[in-house]
């Protein structure tokens, strides 16, 4: 996939999501085959005021490169002295703006998806950015109600000068309930010329060979899915070009993932901004006696008593 001039050794990408794409994560993803990993969100005004935990979410290495950063807010003045500043520490690949979370945390000060009921508004922060910043700039939104509202949102994404779109197809007041409509990102793929990507219920191999023949996009993204199961990409990229399903012994996979993940945050100095024992609740999502296992993460007095637990959940999977 190509995005601007910026050519991607592949088309699965991983989605920026809060308190989970850290650098460590981001790297198992990239290692199991994501093709581009975008940074936690950060917000512009944070920035701004040299909010120093904001600013290092976008902390990375070379062996994670290309990096995509998110920003949020809803000011174009703003922004743009966001994203300079951002393009100046970080110099990533892509910058991407949030048009998309519905989380109430951003949009009671009008910004992820509350933007998207302010078209021109949109336009304008777009417009800003692709026409002042060297990286390409790209959004992502979710849909609308009605078909034809969305249609004009992506439309002025691409004459403001945005160089990709990522859709999630579920509205802002879905949430993350119900079933994404990727009849949507179908029809913006048919009437965009710049790559479209599909976002929303992709969670293994199948879903993922389902929405790209169906949309026709140019690639797919991966959120929550992911949550806790970096291996995901390996298991889809696998697919995609053999038509095969990769044979894996789920539990092992897993607890050799946490290890290596709380090593990353070790090496690079991040475990204490993360919540270790949500994190590691994650890696036991969909497993045998999962439930079990999280209470005893939930009282566990540290990593080896984490990582105990883990092993045990896997020695009576066998």
């Amino acid at each position: 996939m190509k995005i601007a001039d910026l050519k991607i050794p592949g088309n699965i990408l991983l989605a920026p999501m809060s308190n989970v794409t850290n650098l460590p994560f981001r790297l198992m993803c990239r290692k199991y085959g994501a093709s581009l990993t975008y940074s936690e969100m950060i917000s512009a005004d944070a920035v701004i005021y040299e909010n120093k935990k904001t600013i290092n979410r976008g902390i990375s290495c070379e062996d994670e490169r290309p990096l995509g950063i998110q920003i949020f807010g809803n000011s174009p003045e703003t922004m743009i002295k966001a994203a300079l500043r951002i393009e100046e520490i970080y110099k990533p690949e892509i910058i991407d703006i949030n048009f998309g979370c519905p989380a109430k945390t951003l949009t009671k000060d009008g910004c992820g998806s509350a933007l998207l009921s302010s078209p021109e508004l949109i336009h304008d922060i777009v417009k800003e950015l692709s026409e002042n910043l060297s990286t390409p700039v790209t959004a992502k939104i979710r849909i609308l109600q009605d078909m034809e509202n969305t249609l004009e949102i992506a439309h002025l994404i691409e004459s403001a000068g945005a160089s990709a779109i990522t859709v999630h197809g579920r509205t802002r007041q879905q949430q993350y309930s119900g079933k994404a409509n990727h009849d949507y990102v179908r029809k913006i793929k048919q009437e965009l010329s710049i790559p479209v990507i599909a976002n929303g219920d992709i969670v293994d191999e199948i879903s993922a060979q389902q929405t790209l023949e169906y949309t026709e996009c140019d690639g797919i993204m991966i959120g929550r899915a992911a949550m806790g199961n970096p291996f995901l990409f390996k298991r889809i990229s696998h697919y995609l070009e053999t038509g095969e399903l990769l044979e894996y012994k789920q539990c092992s996979q897993r607890v050799a993932d946490i290890r290596e993940y709380f090593s990353l945050l070790e090496e690079h100095e991040l475990m204490h901004t993360v919540h270790v024992k949500a994190q590691a609740q994650w890696f036991t999502r969909g497993m045998k006696n999962g439930r079990h296992v999280r209470k005893n993460i939930d009282v566990a007095k540290n990593i080896d008593e984490i990582l105990l637990s883990l092993d045990r959940m896997c020695k009576d999977a066998n």
